[in-house]
């Protein structure tokens, strides 16, 4: 029960993170942290193997390394890149394909919706309730990270024993609409 106890904070820290994006576009260093801190925290609770943990840390360190790599050719932030290593420690190498999927529609779906936000900028129609959204502001594709990361966080939890399903079915089911395999 204390897992679901951190997996709930990790996704109050997620929430604070996307809003922090949206609203000033930065990724406060001590939130992206503290929500990898809690990785090691829910991995231990879970019982998790020396080598499951390794694999979880190599699988956010290759990620963090593929987003330092972006970041320098400045098509990621560098707040993103950090949440990006976080994202993929949360993943591990088992949902890394499903969250990679998740953060990457919902990335497309913040460009779409800028894109929309910015035509209708030149053509005067914009409400001032859409600026948060303006191209001009730069990409908030830390609210993709955090969205790909609430499923990192969920996911295994729809993967437990149907006892977790009784207990929490609001917190362990809803992961599984949006669980998408990629075979």
């Amino acid at each position: 029960m204390l897992m679901h106890v951190i997996d709930a904070l990790a996704s109050a820290l997620l929430s604070m993170l996307a809003l922090s994006d949206l609203r000033r576009r930065r990724l406060p260093n001590a939130i992206v942290a503290a929500f990898a801190t809690l990785y090691v925290a829910h991995a231990w609770l879970a019982g998790a193997t020396r080598i499951a943990f390794e694999l979880h840390l190599v699988t956010g360190v290759a990620a963090l390394a593929l987003a330092a790599v972006l970041f320098r050719f400045g098509w990621l932030g560098g707040g993103d890149a950090k949440l990006f290593g976080a994202v993929f420690l949360w993943s591990g190498p088992a949902h890394a394909a499903t969250v990679f999927f998740i953060v990457s529609l919902f990335g497309l779906i913040l460009a779409l919706a800028q894109i929309a936000v910015g035509r209708m900028q030149r053509d005067a129609a914009a409400p001032g309730a859409l600026a948060w959204l303006a191209p001009s502001h730069g990409v908030p594709y830390g609210l993709a990270l955090a969205v790909g990361a609430m499923a990192a966080v969920w996911l295994p939890a729809s993967s437990t024993s149907a006892h977790t399903f009784a207990l929490l079915p609001h917190l362990s089911v809803w992961p599984l609409s949006v669980h998408v395999r990629l075979t």
